[in-house]
């Protein structure tokens, strides 16, 4: 299951060695719901070797604009909490797990 990320846990997690995938995303946002389910796959399948989670862009509205999350959904690759990969609107799975696989 994708890891809820908050501005109280976002930095920490972010600085980990391991890839980090975040979903930037809303409850109101239709194409957010089309990714959702592929995120939480992507949390299964990468479990032990990559950290999946997701910041709901309206109860963190400072991690979004920290970033120029400006379209949702927005996912954001991170190594060593730095971006090194982006990924905006609706993907297919093997989109996004290419940009993990990249980064393992």
């Amino acid at each position: 299951m994708a890891l809820e990320l908050t501005e109280a846990n976002f930095e920490e997690v972010i600085a980990s060695d391991k890839p980090v995938l975040v979903d930037f995303w809303a409850e109101w946002c239709g194409p957010c719901r089309m990714v959702g389910p592929i995120v939480e796959e992507l949390a299964n399948d990468y479990d032990g070797k990559a950290i999946v989670g997701k910041v709901n862009v309206d109860h963190n509205p400072g991690i979004s604009s920290k970033y120029g999350i400006r379209n949702i959904p927005t996912i954001l690759f991170f190594k060593n909490g730095e971006i090194v990969d982006k990924s905006v609107g609706a993907v297919p799975k093997n989109v996004l797990a290419e940009k993990i696989n990249n980064q393992l």
